[in-house]
């Protein structure tokens, strides 16, 4: 793991491929497994982990929060209206400081040139916590809660329905990869990003797997094993346009009898924070194929992974 991934930035699923995310996921299982049975695994003592948030956050901030904690370290939340960027000090002064304090950079902000510039100017890691292009720390807790839940990926079929943004994309990547098919579902003019689909082509070129993108909500449901939705306006994007999305995604409202359509045995999954009643109903993340809060907790221990294989000495 040291000679692979130590010092090395995680900013998005892309620059991965599916040998090192077979590590990362191998990682997240024995941290977990560790965490449940109670075993020390404070690998990172005395170690210092900065956190820039632009965007609100419960999960991504908080599980960030818990991982460093039982791994010895501590993450310090740096306010943006607080630091000198605020000012309009340049992105490679910011970083190159946080460089000398701290030993990682946690950040999650808009575009993906922010994140890229930190990385730049930084020889510690920095790992993206969600910007417009990609979400890869939920993208591996994807990976790890599939695996758990359905034993193996090979074969399967994942239904996307929901923003087709920062998530979407990391899962279409993931997907790929891994020789699963994916089906993206939304209305008409949301289309993922070109460079993402390329991406995810080439990938499902190699695992054998299909990447399709449709209007046809059936069509993508159909003996789905895993359907996943997103809300439907993400937070600081669109928000002008936030009831018309809302009236032209309610076809793809995740009810029970979107479920029905699925596999008997598929799994409900969203990344949260969800709307009951918009992108799915309280009958569904509630019901027996939920496996929401358990993906929640996944993000703890995939952002552990992510934190010792780039930074352990």
């Amino acid at each position: 793991m040291r000679s692979k991934f130590r010092g090395r930035d995680y900013l998005g699923l892309k620059d991965f491929t599916k040998e090192e995310m077979t590590e990362l996921i191998e990682l997240t299982q024995d941290l977990k497994r560790k965490w449940v049975m109670g075993e020390p695994h404070a690998y990172l003592r005395d170690r210092s982990f900065g956190m820039i948030f632009e965007k609100k956050s419960t999960r991504t901030r908080n599980s960030f929060h818990a991982a460093a904690t039982a791994l010895g370290a501590q993450s310090f939340y740096l306010r943006p209206d607080e630091l000198q960027l605020s000012r309009g000090e340049p992105i490679r002064d910011t970083a190159r400081i946080i460089d000398r304090y701290f030993d990682g950079l946690y950040i999650r902000t808009f575009g993906q040139e922010i994140v890229e510039e930190f990385a730049e100017y930084m020889k510690n890691p920095v790992i993206n916590a969600l910007t417009a292009l990609e979400h890869p720390c939920q993208g591996l807790t994807d990976l790890v809660t599939i695996k758990e839940k359905k034993g193996d990926f090979k074969g399967l079929k994942v239904c996307y329905a929901g923003d087709v943004y920062n998530v979407c994309h990391s899962l279409m990547i993931s997907s790929a990869m891994f020789g699963m098919d994916i089906y993206v579902a939304a209305p008409k003019g949301y289309d993922p990003d070109p460079e993402i689909l390329r991406i995810a082509n080439e990938h499902a070129a190699v695992s054998g797997s299909k990447v399709i993108v449709t209007q046809d909500f059936d069509e993508a449901l159909k003996d789905a094993d895993v359907v996943y939705g997103n809300t439907w306006h993400s937070m600081g994007e669109n928000e002008e346009q936030k009831e018309q999305r809302i009236k032209e995604f309610m076809p793809y409202q995740i009810n029970q009898q979107a479920m029905e359509k699925a596999r008997k045995d598929a799994i409900f999954m969203h990344c949260l924070p969800g709307y009951r009643g918009e992108d799915m109903t309280n009958e569904v993340i509630e019901g027996p194929q939920s496996v929401v809060w358990d993906q929640g907790e996944n993000r703890m221990h995939t952002v552990k992974a992510v934190l010792v294989a780039t930074t352990i000495k």
